[in-house]
């Protein structure tokens, strides 16, 4: 498989294809799953992952899931994506921080207190990428408590064949202490927990706040989200990983300054990150600043 990871795209949704007296993905739930997306990581040679993703595309449960998050988030409440495309898209960006980590000689936490390996980590940062706003498929109040609930089944069935039953019960406690600490004010006891913490930050370019800016929805967050054209995630010089956040408006500050920081902090990954912005706005737009760095 390629090991490419994609992290900044969205399939388009233009006002024709999401009018506003409309759902944007369908109305019932058939419509909805004929808009099926693939969930896919590169597996680099880890057949326990690859495994899993398997299971994870043909679970029509899961993506049932995945679709009432998304009607809660997105047509009830107006806000950002919760659904299939942000899951993917923290998973791999999950993934890519963990392998930039270990490339540079960082010791997962299930290797350190399991002797368990890298793959096994890897395995971890996945599901709980993927598990971790399933709660809110029942409210956005108390979402990750939820997701707990739902993710202690599912993990179940995933990891049943993979691993041994002890061994599939440690992974399963990783997964889920990975979903409950990426909440704000969370505490990530575990490397790979603040991986994912931080990965579901990093899912803020503009194609995510696409639908509800169209619906109407004006709020900062959208806004800034607006604002940011991509995300760049690569080796760092001094640290372990570089971020470099293109912007096309200084609004674009908010989702850096107060979204990404507060998730960043606390994490355990502060000493392995850096981060530089580079606004490139429109001639209109007075210019507050030109670059940022965290």
């Amino acid at each position: 498989m390629n090991d490419e990871i994609q992290i900044t795209h969205r399939p388009p949704v233009s006002p024709e294809e999401a009018p506003a007296a409309e759902p944007a993905f369908g109305r019932t739930p058939a419509e909805r799953m004929a808009r099926r997306i693939e969930l896919n990581v590169p597996d680099r040679h880890n057949p326990k992952l690859r495994e899993i993703i398997g299971r994870v595309n043909a679970d029509d449960d899961l993506y049932g899931l995945w679709l009432a998050t998304n009607v809660n988030a997105i047509e009830r409440l107006g806000m950002t994506d919760h659904g299939p495309v942000h899951v993917k898209i923290v998973m791999n960006i999950a993934v890519k921080l963990l392998r930039l980590l270990v490339d540079r000689g960082v010791e997962p936490s299930i290797v350190t207190s399991w002797g368990m390996t890298a793959d096994d980590a890897e395995v971890v940062v996945a599901l709980a990428s993927l598990l971790h706003d399933v709660g809110m498929s029942i409210h956005r109040s108390g979402h990750e408590d939820f997701s707990l609930f739902i993710a202690q089944e599912k993990l179940r069935q995933l990891l049943d064949g993979v691993y041994d039953a002890v061994t599939a019960t440690v992974v399963r406690s990783e997964v889920l202490h990975a979903i409950i600490a990426h909440r704000s004010g969370g505490k990530p006891l575990t490397l790979e927990a603040g991986i994912v913490r931080v990965a579901d930050a990093l899912d803020m370019a503009q194609g995510r706040s696409r639908i509800p800016f169209q619906a109407g929805s004006t709020s900062i967050h959208s806004i800034s989200a607006m604002a940011i054209e991509a995300v760049h995630i690569e080796a760092g010089a001094d640290k372990p990983i570089r971020l470099r956040v293109d912007m096309s408006n200084s609004a674009g500050i908010f989702q850096l300054d107060q979204l990404f920081r507060e998730k960043l902090a606390g994490s355990g990954l502060e000493p392995y990150v850096e981060l530089e912005a580079k606004l490139e706005g429109e001639e209109g737009e007075r210019r507050l600043f030109r670059e940022y760095r965290l």
